[in-house]
């Protein structure tokens, strides 16, 4: 059984890669480095301390520009990325525009988040025990059983497939929820098998 919770995001994870290209290895690694000097100087600008910043090394490359039908060598490029964590949402767009004005030059992805991810994902384990205790008393109900104890658990991934029908054959429950992911949300799941004896025909 699978089950969800929600909650808004209050953090944000920025992943930018900038590059800079010039005539020597030297001079490609100097202006590299300049430019990751500068960016960290705007994540500090922002409140951004450098435990909150993940960065590559910095790769040398040779760069080649396609002329008369040949790819002549044009001089050395420097690149590095960056993965960087926010909990200044509102601020976001800014920082943003300050990445990109201080030599960034590709923004590959924004991801939001929640901090509190390990009590969202306990209150949504507990929330598919609960339903699938309450599906497969739904099941002995109409088979006319009591359910017994249980002697099976087993936590899962949520977005793995259904379990094997070895499970299903000894009375676990599962499945999918529906519900729609709501814009600006945050949705946190967990999934449960759920094993149960049965205790003999209902009084």
């Amino acid at each position: 059984m699978t089950a969800s919770v929600k909650s808004a995001p209050d953090l944000a994870r920025l992943k930018l890669a900038g590059n800079v290209t010039e005539k020597t290895p030297r001079e490609a690694f100097e202006a590299g480095q300049a430019g990751v000097a500068g960016l960290r100087r705007v994540l500090r600008d922002h409140g951004i301390p450098d435990g909150r910043v993940s960065s590559s090394r910095l790769k040398l490359s040779s760069a080649y520009q396609y002329q008369d039908g040949v790819h002549k060598m044009v001089g050395c490029t420097c690149e590095a990325a960056f993965t960087v964590e926010t909990g200044d949402l509102d601020g976001l767009q800014q920082l943003l525009i300050d990445v990109v004005d201080a030599g960034v030059n590709r923004v590959e992805g924004v991801e939001f988040d929640v901090t509190a991810k390990g009590e969202l994902r306990a209150e949504a384990r507990r929330a598919a025990v609960r339903a699938a205790r309450a599906k497969a008393e739904l099941y002995a109900e109409a088979a006319g059983v009591r359910l017994g104890e249980v002697v099976h658990i087993e936590d899962v991934n949520p977005d793995d497939p259904l379990p094997n029908e070895r499970y299903r054959s000894h009375g676990a429950v599962s499945g999918h929820s529906d519900e729609d992911l709501a814009p600006g949300q945050i949705v946190v799941s967990a999934a449960v098998v759920l094993g149960f004896s049965l205790a003999g025909p209902r009084t």
